[in-house]
């Protein structure tokens, strides 16, 4: 099941490529639930709050798709990632 999205907030399937065929993608949640405004998006996470409600339905391709814009609010925000 995939949720309609705007289609600048998603990233096409890579149908045929070795990335479309690989399983589930652990959740990018660190237990730190912290809103930011002006981030539009967990200071945990990074992810939206649509990204976080919808991710349990995504499919890998779109989880993946939120992981790369994770990384790019992360670096806008000076953040390290976690680990």
């Amino acid at each position: 099941m995939t949720l309609p999205t705007s289609p600048a907030s998603v990233t096409a399937n890579p149908a045929g490529t070795a990335a479309a065929a690989e399983g589930p993608v652990a959740s990018p949640c660190v237990l730190v639930c912290l809103y930011d405004k002006d981030l539009d998006a967990c200071r945990g996470c990074f992810r939206s709050l649509d990204e976080i409600a919808h991710w349990s339905i995504y499919e890998p391709w779109e989880q993946r798709a939120v992981l790369d814009r994770v990384a790019e609010r992360r670096r806008r925000a000076g953040a390290q990632a976690p680990g």
